[in-house]
């Protein structure tokens, strides 16, 4: 006889024996949602992020008005086109809550949570994979998000670079007084894309800020970079942090 192993959302774990409930459906359906919370607490997942899933399952309940041991690939296929037809979300956004869904079918036909044998117990069938890859939105872009923010290719990034530089040369040959500022700019450039700071960082920087790496003396005194003010975060002020090269 195979044993029954106590993983936390398990059916047996959720599911109260000898009680005979006046909606049955509804009570299997509020069981798995607990159990896969249970679950994602389990690993150690955000309360928040577990509480979103949970709302967007929801949604998907309602939006095929059946359970997820009749839910089929078709459902899958028709929520999908409503997304992106009439709630015009963007493809990330699209995957995403295909993701979550994937997720939580995954957990009720996983086998050793027992959420399809209880199912097949109490209502003769159970529930199936209903998201795979040909009814799934692949990635087909690097970058989805809005145009006008998007992160420069590395083309893009090393014309930049370049273009600063070149401004630097011009100033020097022109003989003007901007090429100390020119000089200064470009650096600041490539010290914010090499260490990833923001602006508020970058704009607090200071020559005392750069210390030396006793793992690349290459670089002299300008192997660490010290970001005394860091992204705040909500009730309090962080630190920066120390980055080497």
């Amino acid at each position: 006889m195979q044993r029954t192993v106590d993983l936390a959302g398990a059916a047996h774990l959720e599911l109260i024996s000898g009680v005979v409930h006046m909606r049955p459906e509804d009570a299997m359906f509020d069981a798995m949602v607990r159990g896969w919370r249970n679950q994602q607490l389990a690993r150690n997942l955000r309360a928040k992020t577990i509480s979103d899933r949970e709302k967007l399952i929801r949604r998907f309940l309602m939006f095929v008005n059946d359970y997820p041991w009749a839910w089929a690939p078709a459902h899958m296929d028709e929520w999908s086109a409503t997304l992106t037809s009439e709630d015009h979300l963007s493809p990330a956004s699209v995957r995403n809550y295909q993701g979550t869904v994937r997720l939580f079918t995954e957990f009720l036909i996983d086998q050793r949570y027992g959420w399809a044998a209880a199912c097949e117990d109490a209502f003769g069938t159970y529930p199936v994979a209903i998201c795979h890859e040909w009814n799934a939105l692949p990635h087909l872009q690097d970058y989805e998000g809005d145009p006008e923010a998007r992160p420069f290719t590395r083309e893009e990034l090393q014309l930049f670079f370049d273009y600063a530089d070149e401004q630097v040369e011009r100033a020097v040959r022109a003989g003007r007084k901007g090429a100390l500022a020119a000089y200064r700019d470009a650096t600041l450039f490539k010290v914010i894309y090499g260490w990833g700071l923001r602006r508020t960082e970058s704009s607090r920087l200071d020559l005392v800020d750069f210390g030396r790496n006793a793992k690349a003396p290459q670089f002299g005194r300008f192997g660490t970079l010290n970001v005394r003010y860091g992204k705040a975060k909500r009730g309090r002020r962080r630190a920066g942090g120390t980055f080497c090269l």
